[in-house]
């Protein structure tokens, strides 16, 4: 008896020890992830508050800033940091939330719903107000550092007015710069992945006003992969109406060979955007998997591309806002390459595309539907200058396909399916169209 007695409390021992252990181990999780590390410090260990009224931004700097030149992790634990300043980065230093997959807050446009602060690491944003591009970034990541695990929030936003202008909300510098698992919830100017080589732009989410990402000046390949742009923070008509007229998603200028994978955008006056560069010379080539805009005045508008060309491959474009709603626009500055492979294009517009310029564009096993809404005879794509290849496509809707123009230098249009009657319209003499099959 005595000794089923004394196993019973040796068992109830270890049982409390345990608890013990287990209590104090997620005790200290809270305040750093790996406690037990040199290489891990907590902000609140440097005099932050993360009560959302205390500016935290020098407690962080200097807890980033203590490591040196060996790098190491700064943690923010659960909590809200005012950053009245701006945080920079040092290299090889990882400045991290409690978050370990981007979340939403859409609280403040759906009641009930989480809102910023409610949970996880929450950065509000309040220095450079008025500034835009020309302030300085609210956090700038440097080589081989990272951002990520929090959510950035604007609270001087207002949700019921035109934005106010801030700059960047990041800005990626140096080589390797990394921004993972981030909630950009309402940025006046989101992403600037401009100047840097190698940046990794991964799971991020948000509601940026008037630019989401920016690249430019890119000579070794840059990665975007899983980005949501989404008015989860305000649909109100004034601030709503003002970003579907001023809002440009994703701009690309000049970069090499830039891998963007799983990205999605709605309601901007531009999807994506391509130009020549500002910030440099040339323009953008890069391989566009899986991409989308939704709601958007232009889907995708091209005023420069590279020669070796703007791929793109299962993308999905919806255009139905504005006084001209178009899926695709080329412009005449344009004397590159741009393709779509097996993409799909619907939504009320006005035209799947509307292509000038020298280059040549190309369309391959796409699905077009619902252009020419006000029933005016337009055609899906008006072709006035360059190259055209349009091969495999489907054409869903009964209205004019195709109009290519005098000034257009050659132009392929074979094995498409079509509802209703063929009606392709060419005044070119460089052709080659064939094997085009109507339901009439």
């Amino acid at each position: 008896m005595k000794k089923i007695i004394f196993t019973l409390l040796f068992i109830l021992g270890i049982t409390s020890m345990s608890a013990q252990g287990l209590s104090k181990k997620q005790q200290d999780t809270d305040i750093k992830p790996y406690p037990e590390s040199v290489d891990v410090v907590s902000a609140k260990d440097f005099g932050a508050k993360a009560d959302g009224i205390t500016d935290d931004t020098d407690a962080i700097q200097k807890a980033m800033n203590s490591f040196g030149k060996r790098g190491g992790t700064v943690y923010l634990p659960n909590g809200t940091y005012l950053i009245a300043g701006s945080l920079n980065i040092p290299q090889a230093v990882t400045l991290k939330g409690s978050i370990e997959s981007v979340p939403s807050h859409n609280g403040i446009r759906n009641a009930g719903l989480p809102k910023p602060g409610d949970d996880g690491t929450t950065l509000l944003i309040t220095g450079n107000k008025g500034k835009d591009l020309d302030g300085t970034p609210a956090i700038t990541i440097n080589t081989n550092s990272t951002l990520r695990g929090i959510v950035m929030y604007w609270p001087s936003q207002d949700p019921d007015k035109i934005p106010d202008a801030y700059p960047w909300g990041v800005a990626m510098k140096g080589k390797n710069p990394a921004l993972l698992d981030v909630e950009m919830l309402n940025p006046y100017n989101a992403i600037d992945a401009s100047h840097n080589e190698r940046a990794l732009i991964r799971n991020i989410s948000g509601q940026p006003l008037r630019r989401g990402i920016y690249v430019d000046a890119i000579y070794d390949i840059g990665r975007i992969e899983n980005v949501h742009w989404n008015p989860w923070w305000s649909m109100r008509p004034t601030l709503y109406n003002w970003q579907r007229e001023h809002g440009e998603a994703f701009i690309f200028e000049r970069t090499d060979w830039h891998y963007v994978i799983n990205t999605f955008c709605f309601g901007y006056n531009v999807g994506y955007k391509f130009g020549a560069s500002q910030g440099s010379t040339g323009s953008c080539n890069g391989n566009f998997l899986g991409i989308g805009a939704d709601a958007c005045h232009t889907s995708v508008k091209v005023e420069q591309s590279a020669a070796y060309g703007i791929l793109i491959t299962n993308a999905e474009f919806v255009a139905l806002n504005g006084d001209d709603p178009t899926m695709v626009e080329v412009t005449n500055a344009n004397h590159g390459n741009v393709r779509f492979v097996n993409s799909a294009f619907w939504g009320p517009c006005n035209q799947i595309a509307k292509i000038n310029g020298e280059g040549t564009v190309g369309f391959s096993d796409c699905i077009f539907v619902q252009w020419d809404r006000n029933k005016e005879n337009r055609s899906a794509i008006q072709v006035n200058g360059g190259s055209i290849v349009v091969r495999g496509c489907d054409f869903m809707h009964d209205s004019p396909q195709i109009t290519i123009s005098k000034d257009v230098q050659r132009a392929i249009v074979s094995e498409n399916t079509i509802k209703g009657k063929v009606r392709i319209n060419n005044n070119a003499k460089n052709t080659y169209i064939v094997g085009n099959l109507g339901t009439e």
